[in-house]
């Protein structure tokens, strides 16, 4: 049982709306064996990835392990890249019981919202070693341009 400190209010004894949510939250994070991290983090998105960018592109690495390149879908649409696809594991067999399993199997969809407008009809993709790179640039009228200055 926690102990919920009162607060005096302007028509007697009430509780901090706040407080009581977070309160409410550590004690779902601790009935579920989050610790802290929220319950947020411990659900896991596939693919993960990482969005960096540099002067003139962007890019997306994404961990795509067991996944055929060839089955990989990459579309952009507005500010948005939609990376989707299927991760298949072969089936073990019928008299098989597992100790552990952690690898998931199945359809999977991520959209990333991008910072920025790209060039789509320029944009690439490779796969290697089970990380997809792809490298969007940015859209033409947002790099920078240098103007000569003419005399007269």
């Amino acid at each position: 049982m926690a102990v919920v400190r009162w607060k005096p209010g302007f028509f007697g004894w009430h509780r901090d709306p706040f407080t009581e949510v977070d309160r409410l939250r550590r004690e779902v994070d601790n009935l579920f064996g989050a610790h802290g991290r929220g319950i947020a983090s411990t659900a896991g998105v596939f693919p993960a990835l990482n969005l960096s960018e540099d002067e003139d592109n962007l890019y997306v690495r994404a961990e795509l392990p067991g996944v055929v390149p060839e089955e990989i879908e990459i579309t952009t649409k507005e500010n948005n890249l939609i990376i989707k696809g299927e991760r298949k594991i072969a089936a073990e067999g019928e008299k098989v019981s597992y100790h552990r399993r952690e690898r998931e199997a199945g359809s999977f969809r991520r959209i990333i919202s991008l910072p920025t407008r790209v060039d789509a009809e320029k944009v690439t993709a490779v796969c290697k070693n089970g990380v997809l790179t792809v490298t969007l640039p940015r859209a033409a009228e947002l790099k920078p341009r240098k103007i000569e200055v003419a005399s007269t």
